[in-house]
């Protein structure tokens, strides 16, 4: 009994000292937020192309209006043979109207038009390439923006081997900050958002880099100036 009574008082004894100790309030200072960049121009283009540039993604600054002239030497020196894209895509229209239908040295044009359901053969079988546009792009960390939608849904830039953004120079900001607040995306966001640094890549195989594992081994950025 008397040992009983003994661990019973131990008991309340640490339950008065745990109810006690939580009833203490600790004052804990703010973290101080990192200073963010403030760069201008051709110094933002300059950043976001030597981080991304760092890790393996290719990215060539272009004519925005000509760019479909690189994308094309890139087909042809890559020997693509279909690329994927959104007819009704922004960038869409600006690619049929430089890609000849009977060029026999271009790959095929594969308009991404229907569901994946009926799709999924093609998309993850056949298909070399994937061309989407860009929301924007971050200077402070090197990735680039995108916003899946019905006319360029997530899969394009997923799935296929080799992904190409293009990218406005004028959307190049200088932090995630920035571009939010500038582009107001507390108005009204999408379901899925994707930010981009580089083609796919995990070290989770016995802590050996590899890359295309989980997505496109290939990022192209195209950046329109």
């Amino acid at each position: 009994m008397n040992s009983q009574l003994s661990n019973q008082t131990a008991r309340q004894r640490i339950l008065a000292r745990l109810h006690a100790s939580g009833t203490e309030q600790t004052d804990v200072p703010d973290a101080p937020l990192p200073s963010e960049i403030s760069l201008a121009g051709d110094a933002k283009i300059e950043r976001l192309a030597a981080l991304m540039s760092a890790i393996r993604a290719e990215v060539y600054i272009v004519e925005s209006d000509s760019w479909q002239d690189k994308l094309k030497q890139l087909a042809r020196k890559r020997g693509w043979k279909r690329v994927l894209y959104g007819p009704q895509g922004p960038i869409g229209p600006e690619i049929e109207s430089a890609w000849p239908a009977d060029a026999d040295d271009l790959p095929k044009l594969v308009a991404y038009t229907q569901p994946v359901e009926s799709f999924k053969s093609e998309l993850f079988q056949n298909i070399d390439v994937g061309i989407t546009s860009t929301r924007g792009g971050v200077a402070e960390t090197g990735a680039i923006a995108l916003w899946p939608t019905p006319a360029e849904p997530r899969l394009l830039s997923l799935v296929p081997p080799v992904h190409v953004a293009v990218l406005d120079a004028d959307t190049i900001y200088n932090s995630m900050t920035e571009m939010m607040a500038a582009e107001r995306w507390t108005d009204g966001m999408p379901t899925n958002a994707l930010f981009i640094s580089g083609p796919s890549k995990t070290a989770d195989i016995e802590f050996t880099l590899v890359f295309g594992v989980h997505g496109p081994k290939e990022l192209i950025v195209l950046i329109r100036n």
